[in-house]
């Protein structure tokens, strides 16, 4: 029996195949428990900050250590963002290398959308910003600021209100996020370089060359080979000018994504696995804790909505964010033959555009190195904070009215009436007495396990 033509559009949302759903419910299960890490430290951070040890704060934050001879002596707060924060650009650059190589975005009808989506919900961001302070007269080079997701920060905001959405959906942010990353990252490496150091970038360059040689070619193990050569890399990139936390994400991008004969799983897969517990639940909160701590007092807000870089950054987050990405949805699904998946309205898109304007992490990062005015670096950041909470507010109400439907959707991905240990909408054979929706949804994911399982054959043929 055929279960579906060849001519059947893309559905938006759909769902992933099982493979996928399970990489993807490992990924988000520690994302989620990071995001609500993050979340108790940005409110431990603003009540530190504003509390009477304030002073306290800035003294930790400011303080300074290292080693000065090798051009790394830097405050605590410089350490939380160009020394461990490039655990969570490793950890980035391993999620878009496998996104690329053997997930989602390898195809280009399933990453079409999504990457239309997030270029659009970068660059409305931006035009926002540039247009609000062209008109105030404020600085230009913020621009990128509104540009990020933050899928901890939005997965942890989900986690709190309750709300289970099906797995095409999270996929769909998930991949919204990781092509935001790869904007954000590039953005970093081009436009906030500064005087470049060619010896040392030639240096950390020679070091990622080794690395890939000692992983590709040579099959060397253990992490105390790499580990030394990886803390080389990253002072070397350190000291070239080029922001650090580029030699994490061009180390994670040089991992290999195919298991070779005789392994389970890949090594980018296995380090990922070890990697990212590492980055959601330490790098990402330390580094929110040293950037979050924002003056919030009565006078310091009312002078945030009174500069026009912060209202570029609260409009550009939550407006920019949410026309650029809903916009740049529908008008890839009208000009093509993508449609909703079964089950879900545009409702739900537009509650995602809106999730995706928290910009936490990333923000709060080229904020600190776009504004060297120190008064107006401050403004910026309470500005990604409020803009992040009013996107979060609206999503959260926007996504609850949708609850019991993502319940039931949720309910139909897990059912197991035969109790075999695979969920029943991949075995769409018997589907006589199923609702129409169901057998639609069982369909679409038949459809996308045999895609999945054909592109196997192929790179196992290659």
């Amino acid at each position: 029996m055929r279960l579906f033509s060849d001519k059947q559009p893309t559905a938006l949302f759909g769902l992933p195949s099982p493979r996928e759903r399970k990489l993807l419910t490992d990924a988000l299960r520690t994302e989620t428990a990071g995001g609500l890490l993050l979340l108790i430290a940005a409110v431990v951070a603003l009540v530190w900050a504003n509390s009477p040890l304030g002073d306290v704060y800035e003294t930790v934050r400011d303080f300074h250590f290292g080693i000065p001879a090798l051009g790394l002596d830097l405050s605590v707060g410089h350490w939380a963002s160009d020394g461990v924060l490039t655990i969570f650009f490793f950890a980035a650059g391993i999620e878009l290398k496998r996104e690329l190589v053997v997930g989602e975005l390898r195809r280009p009808a399933a990453a079409a959308l999504p990457i239309v989506a997030a270029v659009c919900g970068m660059v409305v961001p931006a035009l926002f910003y540039v247009g609000v302070n062209v008109a105030g007269g404020g600085q230009l080079e913020g621009w990128a600021v509104p540009m990020a997701t933050d899928i901890a920060f939005a997965l942890g905001v989900l986690a709190v209100i309750g709300t289970n959405l099906p797995s095409g959906i999270r996929a769909f942010l998930l991949t919204l996020a990781i092509a935001d990353d790869l904007g954000a990252i590039l953005v970093i490496a081009v436009f906030f370089t500064s005087t470049l150091n060619l010896f040392a970038f030639a240096g950390a360059v020679a070091g990622l060359v080794l690395y890939w040689l000692l992983h590709h070619k040579l099959r060397v193990h253990g992490w105390y080979v790499y580990v030394p050569l990886a803390v080389v890399i990253w002072a070397l990139m350190y000291n070239s000018g080029v922001h650090a936390t580029i030699a994490g994400v061009a180390m994670g991008m040089l991992l290999r994504c195919t298991p070779r004969n005789g392994e389970e799983t890949s090594p980018a897969e296995h380090i990922e696995h070890l990697v990212r517990p590492l980055s959601a639940g330490f790098a990402v909160p330390f580094f929110a804790l040293f950037a979050a701590g924002v003056s919030v007092s009565g006078s310091a807000l009312a002078e945030t909505f009174r500069e026009p870089e912060a209202l570029g950054v609260i409009l550009g987050l939550v407006a920019g964010k949410f026309l650029g990405i809903f916009g740049g949805t529908y008008v890839a699904a009208r000009f093509t033959k993508a449609k909703l998946s079964p089950g879900l309205s545009w409702t739900d898109v537009a509650g995602l555009s809106l999730l995706a304007g928290i910009g936490f992490t990333v923000s709060l990062l080229v904020a600190e190195l776009a504004f060297t005015d120190a008064a107006t670096r401050e403004h910026v950041k309470a500005a990604v904070l409020i803009g992040s909470l009013i996107s979060a507010v609206l999503a959260c109400v926007l996504l609850k009215l949708r609850d019991a439907q993502y319940a039931k959707l949720w309910e139909d991905e897990i059912r197991d009436e035969d109790l075999d240990g695979i969920p029943d909408i991949d075995q769409p054979e018997d589907l006589e007495h199923r609702p129409t929706e169901y057998k639609r949804r069982a369909m679409a994911a038949a459809k996308a396990r045999l895609e999945a399982e054909a592109q196997r054959r192929v790179e196992q043929e290659e």
